[in-house]
Formats: structure tokens, sequence, C-alpha cells
């Protein structure tokens, strides 16, 4: 009799298992969320790019200082 039950409940188990991925209600939040990630990690990149050039311009500021 336990051996049926846990047959019954694995099988349950199983359909919901593979239930989620015949559910698309939650496509467009995973799709919205890796728009967003593509944007922070381009925002992440921009910044980066911005950060090495301003520090690189305050070098020469702090280089005609010392110099002058």
């Amino acid at each position: 009799m336990e051996g049926h039950l846990a047959l019954r409940l694995g099988t349950r188990a199983m359909r919901r298992f593979l239930g989620i991925f015949k559910d698309e209600r939650g496509a467009t939040a995973v799709e919205y969320g890796l728009i967003l990630a593509m944007i922070f990690l381009a925002m992440v990149g921009a910044l980066s790019l911005v950060a090495d050039i301003t520090i690189s311009m305050w070098g020469n500021v702090s280089a005609a200082v010392i110099d002058a």
C-alpha cells in the first residue's frame, strides 16, 4: 500500500514539474528580467569606460599641477 502511495505522489510531483515548462505565464517576466539584465550590463560597461577616462584625465591634471 505504501509503495502505491509513493508512486502516486511521485507521479503527481512529476506532472507538476513538467507543467512548469508548459506554463507560459512567467515567460514575459523572464524576458523582462533578461532585458533588464542586459541594460544593467551595458550601464556597468559604460560606467567602466567613463571611469577609466576620468581617472586618466585627473592623472593628467595632477601631472600638470606637479610640473607647474
